[in-house]
């Protein structure tokens, strides 16, 4: 790929998963208008003809998820996009994409529920994301962005580890990051060596052969062989590519844990407190699976105390209390749409000051 020089621009994050997502090479998308995402589908319907892609509207969610794993199983890079609602009903085709060890970006910008619920930012589908919202025991890569310059990075990120380890990615953001503008680099796409996709469905020509892209294993231990596979997938994904940021965390005392949007503001809360004396540090989990648990566990060796902030009742403090140590306190603050606005850093910062027992100065 030629490589061409970085430039700043100033866009919202919607926009900037779109061109990343062109940049890395995607030429297909499948997609249905939801909001807090519609600029996604409406920058590709722009862009992708242009360049000799294909935008197609589907007339459902169902449809343009299965559009997806037939552009994928012809060897395509290809991604799809939608909020809440549109993501469960395209649970069982994302489950497909995953029996079948297609690669795919599934890209959630997430707004309230449960149901239809309305369109405030929300972190309510951290457990639909990471427990494999559908049916079979899978998992999928979950990337988090906490900026629209995340919004871009990951999204070029989530191509590339998609195609790496033959399964679904999904760029899981809040309509606050989706929404929002900031000035981005709009980087080139790295050079990264790529496995050759061989499996790819091309029909059969004189001397080639014939692959069959399936999620169906019927033979004697062919679905127990291929579920053990799968978790091997898995535990090099802990391996390999967890990631998270830091800050303040050698010698804090009460460690904050959030991720995308809540973690921007919780970042500053985390300020306030380093400025008043209280030993706080914050630690953001960028891949929500592989969740970073060794982090944890390594932070929870010497501070025996998280405060873990989400905008929902509590879905991303399991697996906090799943990986800090034995003894470890792990409390919760939490907001929802129904509180109105976002949490303000005075409002993160008062309750930094509760469970460290000082007062709000």
């Amino acid at each position: 790929m030629k490589q061409v020089a970085a430039e700043r621009l100033f866009v919202k994050g919607n926009e900037a998963v779109a061109m990343a997502a062109i940049e890395a090479g995607c030429r297909y998308y499948f997609g249905y208008p939801i909001t807090p995402q519609s600029e996604i589908p409406e920058f590709f319907s722009r862009e992708l003809p242009r360049l000799g892609g294909e935008f197609i509207q589907a007339e459902s969610e169902i449809a343009s998820i299965n559009m997806l794993l037939g552009a994928s199983a012809a060897g395509k890079r290809c991604m799809t996009s939608s909020s809440g609602p549109g993501i469960s009903l395209k649970q069982e085709g994302i489950s497909y994409l995953a029996g079948a060890e297609l690669p795919a970006v599934i890209v959630d910008v997430m707004r309230s529920g449960p149901g239809l619920g309305g369109i405030d930012a929300s972190q309510a589908d951290y457990w639909q994301a990471t427990r494999g919202g559908g049916h079979g025991g899978y998992r999928l890569i979950v990337l988090a962005p906490a900026s629209v310059q995340e919004m871009y990075d990951l999204t070029m990120l989530a191509f590339d580890l998609a195609d790496i380890y033959r399964m679904p990615v999904m760029v899981l953001a809040d309509s606050m990051i989706g929404q929002m503008k900031e000035s981005i680099m709009a980087n080139p796409r790295p050079q990264t060596r790529l496995p050759a996709k061989d499996w790819a469905v091309r029909g059969r020509g004189e001397g080639q052969q014939q692959n069959i892209v399936r999620s169906l294993h019927l033979g004697d231990g062919e679905m127990e062989a291929f579920h053990w596979h799968l978790q091997e997938h898995y535990r090099q994904l802990e391996q390999q590519e967890c990631r998270w940021e830091e800050l303040y965390t050698a010698d804090a005392e009460l460690v904050v844990a959030a991720f995308g949007s809540v973690a921007r503001i919780a970042r500053t809360a985390v300020d306030m407190a380093r400025e008043n004396g209280m030993k706080v540090g914050l630690l953001r989990p960028i891949t929500l699976f592989p969740f970073p648990g060794r982090a944890f566990a390594a932070v929870s060796e010497h501070c025996r105390r998280f405060l873990v902030m989400e905008l929902n009742t509590g879905q991303m403090i399991d697996d906090v209390r799943l990986s800090v140590r034995c003894g470890a306190e792990v409390s919760f603050y939490g907001r929802t749409p129904g509180a109105g606005s976002l949490p303000s850093p005075e409002e993160l910062f008062e309750q930094i000051c509760k469970v460290c027992g000082a007062g709000a100065v």
